[in-house]
């Protein structure tokens, strides 16, 4: 009898399909609510995509998984209620969570503690401790839509299993690769520890998710700049573990993130399924998709209802060359142009690096990248690349060119240049562990009329200590700010052509999720931190409440 590996993970939901992703111990046929799919191999593991039609609309669907014919799902004494999901379109408002960095670890000393009390110190989980409240509430309070923006899984930082796993497998000359997993099969176990843990488990099989990669699903710093690269390039371990971390990625969140019709017209996914093993060809895709920046787009676009979310790749697709550094090549803004649009009640702009820091940092950012590219000349650079590198300055600033472009395509959808204006356009990010919510405010002769904010929301489970939040503070001061600002000015920065403002008395800290409710043209959020009960247990108290429009 077959058994499940990983999942079922709930991907992409429409109003008369949806998407249900696992990973199984052997091949089979896998059945999910009278649909059948066979699955396919990819460096001797098995994977089935099941894309389920011709679902009743605005209904919600109770559902199993057989593997040949024998149930396997939900599994019996679980205690959590059966895996559900609602289609679209909504009689009520739609549910959006979002948030970053989950690092998988046990749910014991000294893994619960607090960072400052011991350096393995993570606090409690804030997404298990959502799906443990979950599980005792009516289902039409879940959410809909889980956006994952980024470090789903730390392949710089594993947990215990895995750190074990890669520990038998390095010689003696391997040893000074670390705990850092590098290979296809090291990858399957890091997902394996982070995304089985019972309730994690039953919360990705219940709520649809929709994910993208950030540093640290591949290494810390990755694609920070063209001389980072160009150093690790330089490593034979780094070759191997670019490959193995991209095709991993496509196999465990990408192909989720695709609505049904795009499974059909996908060669890549066609000549993986057709293969007697896809590990060939989806190593040489991984080969192409790193080192071509244009031609693989990571990206994609979801319509919840009349909401339009547009996900943006910000690690994979940059230009690194200095004097033309941009977050994207062309060929990817003119897809983010063409699907970031009016129209819709709202406009949610998914990246999981922050648009908008605190002034002082978006300074900072600006100006090391000036220095990096030469604006106080050749001598110097290697300072604003060094500080680039020892502060983690690689956000939307840091790549004014596409920070700017960024902004001015926002401004041209509230001003109702492309289509009717949206109530609100909300960028949702992570990245930087911690929250806060920024209010954008356009010059008046922008004839803005939607609310612009950012909204970032991290971690979902790995915290900075007290140290490092007091230096986020100084960050977000005005002093600094100030300070930061004479600083770009003499390397050349110019001033943005917009403002934004710390709102609610952020930021906000610990282990923590948040949520976006939206009701027609009304939309809401919502921030709740987990607040320790036990070491295995928090709950979550909420911080902020607000209308966003």
């Amino acid at each position: 009898m077959r058994e499940l590996v990983v999942g079922p993970l709930l991907r992409h939901v429409g109003e008369s399909d949806a998407v249900i992703w696992v990973e199984v111990d052997g091949p089979c046929e896998v059945e999910v609510l009278d649909t059948r799919e066979r699955t396919f191999r990819v460096c001797g593991h098995h994977y089935a995509l099941v894309g389920v039609h011709d679902l009743e609309p605005g209904t919600w669907h109770e559902y199993e998984v057989r593997l040949d014919g024998e149930r396997v799902w939900p599994e019996p004494g679980s205690g959590f209620p059966p895996s559900a999901f609602r289609t679209y379109p909504k009689d009520g408002p739609l549910h959006l969570v979002f948030g970053s960095c989950r690092l998988a670890a046990p749910h014991e000393p000294p893994f619960s503690l607090r960072k400052d009390e011991h350096p393995l110190g993570r606090e409690v989980d804030a997404l298990r401790t959502l799906a443990l409240r979950m599980k005792g509430e009516p289902r039409d309070s879940w959410p809909d839509v889980l956006l994952m923006l980024g470090d789903q899984v730390y392949a710089d930082e594993v947990p215990p299993s895995t750190a074990d796993f890669v520990e038998r497998r390095r010689d003696e000359k391997e040893e000074a690769l670390g705990e850092r997993v590098v290979d296809f099969e090291e990858y399957t176990h890091l997902y394996r520890e982070s995304w089985t843990e019972p309730a994690i488990r039953w919360l990705l099989s219940t709520v649809s998710t929709a994910m993208i990669f950030d540093d640290h699903d591949v290494h810390d710093d990755w694609n920070i700049s063209q001389s980072w690269l160009d150093e690790m390039r330089s490593e034979e371990w780094w070759n191997e573990h670019i490959v193995a971390a991209l095709a991993s990625y496509w196999v465990y969140q990408h192909l989720g993130n695709m609505a049904p019709a795009a499974h059909r017209d996908d060669e890549l996914l066609r000549r993986v399924k057709e293969a007697e093993d896809g590990e060939d060809i989806l190593r040489e895709f991984a080969r192409r998709a790193d080192r071509e920046a244009g031609g693989t787009r990571w990206s994609y676009c979801r319509d919840l209802g009349r909401t339009r979310l547009v996900v943006i790749d910000s690690r994979a697709g940059r230009v690194l060359e200095e004097g033309r550094r941009s977050m994207v090549d062309d060929e990817e803004w003119a897809w983010i142009e063409e699907h970031a649009t009016g129209g819709f009640d709202h406009l949610l702009i998914g990246s999981s690096l922050p648009w908008l820091l605190g002034l002082g940092m978006h300074y900072v950012e600006a100006w090391s990248e000036a220095v990096a590219g030469g604006a106080w000349g050749a001598r110097l650079r290697p300072i604003g690349e060094r500080l680039r590198r020892t502060g983690d300055l690689e956000h939307w600033a840091a790549f004014q060119d596409s920070f700017a472009r960024l902004g001015r395509l926002q401004r041209s959808i509230a001003a109702g240049e492309r289509g009717e204006p949206p109530a609100s356009i909300v960028t949702l990010s992570g990245d930087v562990h911690h929250a806060y919510l920024f209010e954008v405010r356009f010059p008046s002769e922008a004839d803005v009329r939607s609310a612009v904010w950012q909204a970032v929301c991290s971690p979902y489970r790995n915290p900075l200590d007290s140290r490092e939040r007091s230096v986020i503070r100084l960050g977000m001061s005005r002093p600094f700010a100030a300070a930061a600002r004479t600083l770009a000015r003499s390397a050349g920065v110019r001033p943005p052509e917009l403002e934004w403002r710390l709102t609610d008395g952020g930021p906000w800290f610990d282990n923590q999720v948040a949520s976006l409710l939206i009701d027609g043209r009304d939309i809401r959020l919502r921030l709740d931190k987990a607040v320790p009960v036990d070491s295995a247990h928090a709950r979550l108290e909420r911080v902020l409440d607000r209308p966003l429009v």
